[in-house]
């Protein structure tokens, strides 16, 4: 899958990410590393080279890492990103 999203279930920011990529209908895989949120943080780090805390959402668009919900936005508003 091109378009994918990290996410734990009480974050807001995830939930608001959800909610944009739904409205623009744009196909997308979900992971939740709820179960074991630390170890998701960890393989997060890893995935993207990410040395500082990892925070979530994680937003993958076309196969390129966006970073978080308002890096995705901001590209988005700007027309850096399209989907």
């Amino acid at each position: 899958m091109k378009n994918e999203i990290y996410t734990v279930d009480y974050c807001p920011y995830c939930k608001k990410a959800l909610a944009f990529l739904k409205e623009h209908n744009v196909d997308f895989l979900q992971h939740r590393i709820d179960e074991d949120e630390h170890q998701g943080r960890l393989m997060l780090a890893k995935k993207f080279n990410i040395k500082t805390e990892v925070t979530v959402p994680q937003i993958v668009i076309n196969g390129e890492h966006i970073g978080g919900y308002t890096d995705m936005v901001e590209k988005f508003n700007k027309g850096i990103l399209r989907f």
